[in-house]
């Protein structure tokens, strides 16, 4: 007990260290190695996959004058992508949008967080009141031309969003083919 006593003391008695962190040994010095040694450069990296991608989710393959190719399903004419499914959508232009044929967007369940809409080969304006009844029942409308409007619905989708798309095929002359129809 005595001894432990004794090496109290000493510990308490040893004297502050007050010099600043510079002057240590082991500080940092302009010749210190900051760069990765050779065995660190060849070192593998792994990656473990936690979740695998939904194969239930919605991909715009492709599309045409004609329509479009979504999850390799062919689709004529203007259509809306619902979050499990493809319809056809009653337009004929970016014109006869109107907020009847926006309905089946918020009578779906969960409910849709954004809609991306494709005005054909040009971003075309919607009528004001039928982005404020959208907006009114907590939908975000995104109005593109439709090739951007496809990558963009492929992207809300990759990132797991509940996305919908209102697609009006561009006119001929403008197409993006998938590599399993350029194959064909």
């Amino acid at each position: 007990m005595a001894a432990a006593f004794v090496l109290r003391n000493l510990y308490r008695a040893r004297p502050a260290l007050r010099s600043p962190p510079s002057e240590l040994p082991w500080a940092p010095r302009r010749g210190h190695r900051l760069t990765p040694a050779d065995d660190e450069l060849y070192q593998r990296t792994r990656i473990s996959l936690l979740q695998r991608e939904s194969p239930l989710a919605m991909y715009i393959d492709s599309y045409s004058s004609r329509g479009f190719v979504v999850n390799g399903n062919r689709v004529f004419g203007p259509c809306a992508l619902l979050p499990q499914s493809v319809v056809q959508w009653n337009v004929g232009s970016y014109q006869d949008i109107t907020e009847e044929s926006f309905s089946l967007f918020w009578m779906l369940e969960p409910r849709i967080e954004i809609v991306v809409v494709g005005t054909g080969d040009r971003t075309e304006r919607l009528q004001p009141h039928v982005l404020r009844a959208m907006r009114q029942r907590g939908i975000a409308v995104e109005v593109q031309d439709t090739p951007n409007a496809c990558a963009t619905f492929n992207f809300l989708c990759h990132e797991g969003r509940v996305t919908g798309a209102a697609l009006i095929p561009p006119p001929g002359g403008t197409a993006l083919t998938s590599q399993a129809q350029a194959a064909e």
